[in-house]
């Protein structure tokens, strides 16, 4: 069987220098499909899941097509989150360090939380090849004309998907208004949703679908535990769940920042050591967390959805839900963190009664939930919620004989069925008395 070369593809020598550097040696299924289309200057709309190589198969395609001698911003590239934004542009700095081209190829990142008029300052100074940012802060550069993107050859959206659920999308078409009708897009989504699809088809004529299949374990296919929350410190029980499980590496979500903080604190006052990831971190707090995750300094994360999201963190072999996400693709997304490069992966969901429903629309996509609670460092399997709900208490023959005494009535009334009750009570009463008598 021929295995596919980076050299098959149509790349400049320091391209190839990049590659060499990176360590890549074969490309990735997405990069093998998005790269030749890309590269001749094709729209396409490839579908992926973090992980899968996807940031370099347009990295690479559009670094090959810089043009040094031009001034002009050259491509955009967008991301729904500041952190997502980070770390791409780390990856861009890195390519341009190893193909030799730091004082040739300029990049910007272009994210809120840093100072909006030292930014305007120096990009007008002198533009970038390439700009990394989220919608919201490039928008503000664009209007603010620090950036003329005319001239933009390509544009790359990124976890297009998020950036629809977070309301993005508005952004990015205004950036797209001020952008040549013809500029390359690549879109990258992990789910392309019906929704999606208006501001795709007002973009993207005739676009390439690449979809790629994950090699990893499905979420149907993976192990997903309910522990019952009750009345419960969730810290409590994450922390007898931590003594029974000792992960390689789990990812804590929570829904919000306020309850990421307030949980962090509570596990680190319990004595276990944990990280911290979500959008309320200053930009000098992020880079330094993800640079320690990088280094996997911590067993355990505390994070929220946006922050996670498209974050590529290594070693995930579980993910422990304190509080249950609002919608079923938000769970599918946070179990997707795990389960990579050969580890099976483990999803650990605290849960209350009002996630019932929830629970119930994700068994109706095939995934299987087994409950549990944890005492003592030992899980101990328990009895399902629907179970629980169906189990009847047996009726006793006394019980039956008192509810046959009494006769129902010929014309039906309203509240017929508490007085019928009413009566049958009566009655057991008696034969308990008669019972007792007879003894």
């Amino acid at each position: 069987m021929s295995t596919h070369k980076f050299e098959e593809f149509a790349i400049t020598p320091v391209i190839s220098q990049i590659i060499g550097e990176l360590g890549f040696h074969e490309p990735t299924p997405i990069q093998r499909e998005v790269m030749p289309a890309a590269l001749r200057g094709e729209s396409l709309i490839g579908q992926s899941h973090t992980g899968s190589g996807k940031t370099h198969a347009y990295l690479l395609s559009l670094l090959n097509k810089i043009d040094e001698n031009s001034s002009n911003v050259q491509f955009v590239i967008t991301a729904p989150t500041r952190e997502l934004a980070i770390q791409i542009h780390e990856e861009v700095k890195k390519a341009i360090q190893f193909g030799g081209k730091e004082k040739i190829w300029r990049s910007k990142l272009l994210i809120g939380g840093t100072d909006k008029q030292k930014m305007v300052d120096k990009l007008s100074s002198l533009p970038p090849h390439i700009i990394v940012g989220t919608p919201g802060r490039i928008l503000d550069m664009v209007k603010e004309e620090a950036v003329d993107l005319h001239q933009a050859k390509g544009f790359v959206l990124d976890e297009a998907d998020l950036m629809l659920d977070l309301g993005f999308i508005e952004d990015v078409d205004q950036i797209l208004i001020r952008m040549d009708p013809d500029v390359q897009m690549l879109v990258f989504s992990a789910t392309i949703p019906e929704r999606l699809q208006p501001f795709l088809k007002k973009y993207l004529t005739n676009p390439s679908l690449i979809q790629i299949e994950d090699d990893k374990p499905s979420p149907e296919s993976m192990e997903h535990r309910l522990v019952p929350l009750r009345h419960k410190n969730p810290a409590d029980i994450i922390m007898d769940i931590s003594e029974a499980i000792q992960p390689y590496l789990a990812i804590i979500f929570t829904n919000g920042k306020g309850h990421a903080d307030e949980l962090a604190d509570a596990l680190l006052s319990r004595g276990l050591e944990v990280g911290i990831l979500h959008g309320g971190l200053s930009p000098r707090e992020r880079k330094r967390m993800l640079k320690e995750l990088q280094n996997l300094r911590y067993q355990y994360i505390v994070a929220t959805d946006l922050a996670s999201r498209g974050i590529d963190i290594q070693g995930v072999s579980h993910v422990i839900n304190a509080q249950m996400p609002k919608e079923e693709e938000f769970y599918i997304h946070r179990v997707g963190r795990t389960a990579r490069a050969g580890l099976q992966g483990t999803a650990i969901n605290l849960y209350k009664e009002g996630d019932l429903p929830l629970i119930q629309k994700l068994e109706s996509r095939g995934l299987t939930f087994n409950f549990y609670e944890v005492k003592n460092g030992e899980w101990k399997e328990v009895n399902s919620y629907n179970e629980r709900q169906t189990r009847e208490r047996k009726e006793t023959d006394l019980e039956k004989k008192a509810r046959q005494m009494v006769r129902k009535p010929k014309k039906v009334k309203p509240g017929y069925k508490k007085k019928m009750k009413k009566k049958a009570d009566k009655n057991l009463k008696g034969l308990k008395r008669n019972q007792y008598r007879k003894k």
